[in-house]
């Protein structure tokens, strides 16, 4: 401690035991213990590039290692939001680290990036040792989905600022594209529009899902009235799903034009971010939609409207093709879900989505 930091301070009285962290309600302990448990997590999502191992000041990743030629960096962050409250007061914590890798990966392939390496940051009022270990562990199976790093992060004890049971995350991932295959490229009129199946209301309108839940009188152990297998809390923790390895497939196949990870505002929200100006995505509103959004939007009574501003409602990545025959063929064969969704037209002005859903669609 500094003498600046010395000024002003009362002594502690003759005779009184001194004051140290753990009094203070930091377990430097608890935080060491984790590091320790975590080494394997993060040991397995090694991936060429990854220079060093855990436990140093920084990460250091070597692109040429990597096998990149001319790359250029894209980076993102994100976060789970309050999706963080039904985990804490559910218990379930072994999957919001999927969702919080899924949300920053999920937005670096649309721009045709490969995630290299991840980093988090956990923090909490009071350091459970295992509440924290299911959260990592839910952050290293992401990182190995999505076939990056988890190269580092930071665990920080907060009393006073969270809780004791509470916690929040933030994630960073770092990707790379050489320079000529960086998307959104080639957009034009014509070109069809294919949406990836989501697996639910993914980490996005969470504090509308609660408000629901509650007005509904379920509580999250009940069995879910549209899953009945699952428990509410159960089938609302379903991690939000990876795109990576099936979109990047599309991609390096030169099939793929542009990619829009579908998250708060909807379809109508995210998928002009990759449009250029003077197109319309016209979608057609006849995809599956999964028994929760239903449910939502009829126990909420939440317009259709709204429903589409503020959740994925069943696609949870879109993407423009130029040929959705072999786009389809392609992605199935990855696995996914694949619906065509609709077209892009001229339009005037900024780029614009029109959606035409059927008479009672959601009902």
């Amino acid at each position: 401690m500094t003498s600046a930091d010395n000024q002003g301070a009362r002594a502690v009285p003759t005779g009184a035991a001194g004051l140290n962290y753990r009094d203070a309600g930091v377990d430097i302990g608890a935080g060491e213990a984790l590091v320790g448990m975590i080494k394997p997590l993060t040991k397995a999502t090694h991936r060429p590039g990854v220079l060093g191992g855990l436990g140093g000041f920084a990460a250091l990743f070597d692109l040429k290692a990597a096998g990149f030629a001319d790359p250029v960096l894209v980076s993102s962050t994100d976060g789970v939001g309050t999706k963080l409250k039904v985990a804490i007061e559910t218990g379930l914590h072994d999957t919001v680290g999927i969702d919080l890798v899924a949300m920053c990966v999920n937005d670096l392939v649309v721009h045709g990036a490969e995630p290299l390496f991840f980093l988090d940051y956990f923090a909490t009022g009071r350091l459970s040792v295992i509440q924290a270990h299911a959260v990592i562990a839910g952050v290293a199976s992401g990182c190995h989905e999505a076939g990056c790093a988890l190269v580092g992060g930071e665990t920080a004890e907060m009393p006073g600022m969270y809780a004791d049971n509470d916690y929040d995350l933030a994630g960073f991932a770092v990707g790379a594209a050489e320079r000529g295959a960086v998307l959104p490229k080639g957009v034009a009129a014509g070109d069809h529009v294919l949406g990836l199946a989501s697996a639910g209301v993914h980490s996005n309108g969470f504090s509308l899902v609660r408000q629901i839940v509650k007005a509904s009188g379920l509580a999250w152990s009940d069995p879910a009235p549209f899953s009945p297998r699952e428990t509410v809390g159960e089938t609302l923790m379903t991690p939000t799903r990876i795109y990576v390895q099936s979109a990047l497939a599309l991609h390096r196949a030169g099939l793929l034009k542009a990619a829009a990870h579908i998250t708060g505002g909807g379809l109508p929200g995210n998928l002009p971010r990759v449009l250029p100006d003077g197109t319309v995505a016209a979608l057609n509103a006849k995809w599956p939609v999964p028994p929760v959004f239903h449910w939502l939007a009829r126990t909420g009574g939440v317009s259709v409207a709204e429903m589409l501003r503020v959740f994925n409602c069943g696609i949870g990545m879109a993407l423009v093709v130029s040929d959705p025959d072999a786009a389809i063929a392609l992605l199935q064969a990855e696995g996914e879900t694949v619906s065509r969704i609709g077209m892009i037209e001229a339009g005037d002005g900024p780029a614009s989505v029109r959606i035409d859903p059927p008479s009672g669609w959601l009902a």
